[in-house]
């Protein structure tokens, strides 16, 4: 598989989560998170795969709407990395949510399990692009 195609089936990983996000699919998000893996939350926690599964099945975070801004990928044949940029809406313990976000996750790749995320980071962001952001040189 040519690193063309890696980045391809990473970046289809990326929005297969991103779509079981929105469904609370958790058995997709069992598929789709490693059993070790650990998230940053945008709060400065660290939460493990099973609290993330259990916010779904619970009910705790429901996501109404994800609208992706930007998605870049960078991908080799077993490490990859996702920036996602956009707004999520929906309801967190019972309360409405409304963000821009910024999530970067790190994954990994086997031919037996295909693309899992091992580490997450997550922020909130100004309502406004910052040209911090802007790509000017390409990347």
């Amino acid at each position: 598989m040519s690193n063309h195609d890696h980045t391809e089936s990473l970046r289809d990983a990326e929005r297969r989560l991103q779509a079981a996000q929105l469904a609370s699919d958790v058995d997709a998000l069992t598929e789709l998170i490693d059993d070790q893996a650990w998230f940053t939350g945008p709060d400065g926690g660290l939460y493990s795969k099973q609290d993330d599964l259990s916010a779904h099945q619970t009910g705790h975070q429901v996501l109404s709407r994800v609208k992706e801004e930007d998605l870049r990928v960078l991908a080799t044949e077993h490490v990859g990395v996702t920036w996602f940029l956009g707004t999520l809406e929906g309801a967190v313990g019972g309360r409405p949510m409304s963000a821009r976000m910024r999530y970067t996750r790190t994954w990994t790749r086997s031919d037996r399990t295909g693309w899992k995320i091992i580490a997450a980071h997550a922020m909130f962001l100004a309502d406004e692009p910052s040209s911090a952001g802007d790509d000017t040189n390409g990347h």
